[in-house]
């Protein structure tokens, strides 16, 4: 089945009902999750359709603190399987010591989330992820599937709305990131992560706004 094809057979679904057909589609499918603030939306739509699903979780090292025990909170609440991915210990360390995200951060997202993902995604057909249109404008054009290089993407909540989010929040009491009442709506790695409205937190007067990931 090509990609266009795909989008005219899911775009009527509920994400629920996508998520449940995805695995009807494809033999392996990769789930992560950067546990960020609207992450618990597809971790509970997932735990509702597939139940004991694998999550994978970037470990970049440089995840706040809230961020890693907002992990564990779900993790139990859920009785989610996760499995970390990490980056090479030594390219790791590197950008620890020459502090590259201040110097160069598409090297540093390169060297700790698309280099570790790059390995992992080689396994899979499908790889799912929670980026939805309202985020910011690359995430608005893109559709429910895409073909990147050698491995299709699945964005099964892309078209919900923030109003849709919210309420689906409220509807089942999900706990919200502890950083999201401070101000941060959007959280990634505590160097390059600051408050605001959206991703105008992420990469601050870096002229950039996505690690790579989904490029």
């Amino acid at each position: 089945m090509n990609i266009q094809a795909l989008n005219e057979k899911y775009k009527t679904l509920t994400p629920q009902q996508r998520i449940a057909e995805v695995y009807k589609d494809f033999p392996t499918v990769l789930f992560t999750s950067s546990f960020g603030t609207s992450a618990v939306f597809l971790l509970h739509l997932f735990n509702t359709v597939k139940p004991g699903e694998n999550v994978y979780f970037l470990d970049t090292t440089y995840h706040f603190a809230e961020t890693l025990e907002y992990k564990e909170r779900l993790t139990k609440m859920f009785g989610l399987t996760v499995k970390d991915i990490l980056p090479e210990d030594w390219k790791n360390k590197f950008t620890q010591n020459d502090h590259t995200w201040h110097k160069d951060p598409d090297l540093c997202c390169a060297i700790n989330k698309v280099e570790p993902m790059e390995k992992i995604k080689e396994g899979f057909d499908i790889w799912v992820s929670g980026l939805m249109a309202f985020q910011n404008p690359h995430r608005a054009n893109l559709n429910i599937f895409e073909k990147k290089e050698d491995i299709i993407k699945f964005y099964p909540v892309i078209d919900v709305t923030e109003e849709q989010l919210n309420a689906y929040l409220k509807e089942h009491q999900l706990p919200v990131h502890p950083l999201k009442p401070l101000g941060y709506s959007s959280v990634g790695c505590v160097h390059c992560t600051s408050k605001g409205k959206g991703r105008e937190g992420r990469w601050s007067n870096k002229g950039k706004t996505e690690c790579g990931l989904h490029l």
